[in-house]
């Protein structure tokens, strides 16, 4: 079995003090396998990445990364735990360049210069040739795909044990949609622990390795890829309304 990376144990919380946007929420991600998050529009899974990346501290339940609590640790502070996040909105700053937006997030890490930044810029230019072509562009100028791209050569440039991704077609072409869902599976072969988030619900069943269902803030149903193919999962198929 592969090593446990992140373990979220009925985990409740939410944005106001009465109000639970989650409640008792667990689920698992694996080294080297992508965890695939699936629920309706509210149903809460945005939130769940929130309050892994310490946006919004549980009300009850733990966070666990590696054996290590991480309820407490700073958004800012998870890279260095190994734990990155390609959110939903672009990240990057506009106004600088992509290559000084790549290369920010190793700074004071190891060396602006250093041979293990080298490394990993020509790795990333490598892997993502429009990166390379628009490297002198500032962010800001370049498309919505575009800035993804980016977005996902500065999640392979940290080189982190595991990589949050919240909805990234949103918004992309069916041809650029496809090339981001081979970036992730490149990613998890590349021994990443993965939790995908997306809205085209059959690309997340069939490329994840477990998979777990959100309704109303409440984990509904959990399994390996082979327990949702055929006939899905009777549950899910009737509140999320779906015909596979």
């Amino acid at each position: 079995m592969s090593e446990l990376l992140l373990s979220v144990d009925k985990v409740t919380a939410g944005y106001a003090q009465d109000i639970d946007v989650l409640r008792d929420v667990s689920l698992d991600v694996h080294a080297g396998e992508i965890s695939g998050l699936i629920g309706l529009n509210g149903a809460g899974k945005s939130t769940v990445v929130k309050t892994i990346c310490g946006f919004l501290s549980p009300k009850a339940g733990g966070i666990r990364f590696m054996g290590q609590d991480i309820a407490g640790v700073a958004p800012h502070k998870l890279i260095d735990h190994g734990i990155c996040c390609i959110p939903q909105e672009s990240s990057l700053f506009p106004y600088l360049t992509v290559e000084e937006n790549l290369l920010l997030p190793l700074q004071g890490r190891s060396g602006r210069y250093g041979s293990v930044v080298k490394q990993r810029y020509e790795e990333a230019l490598e892997a993502f040739p429009t990166v390379r072509e628009k490297r002198r562009a500032q962010a800001g100028d370049l498309s919505g795909g575009q800035q993804k791209q980016v977005e996902f050569a500065k999640a392979w440039l940290q080189q982190p044990k595991m990589c949050l991704i919240d909805e990234p077609s949103i918004g992309l072409s069916p041809k650029l949609a496809e090339g981001v869902f081979d970036w992730i599976e490149k990613f998890a072969k590349a021994g990443m622990g993965i939790l995908l988030i997306d809205h085209n619900v059959r690309r997340v069943v069939k490329m994840s390795d477990r998979i777990h269902v959100l309704s109303l803030g409440r984990i509904t149903a959990s399994g390996r890829q082979e327990d949702f193919q055929g006939d899905l999962h009777e549950q899910v198929k009737q509140w999320l309304g779906l015909n596979f």
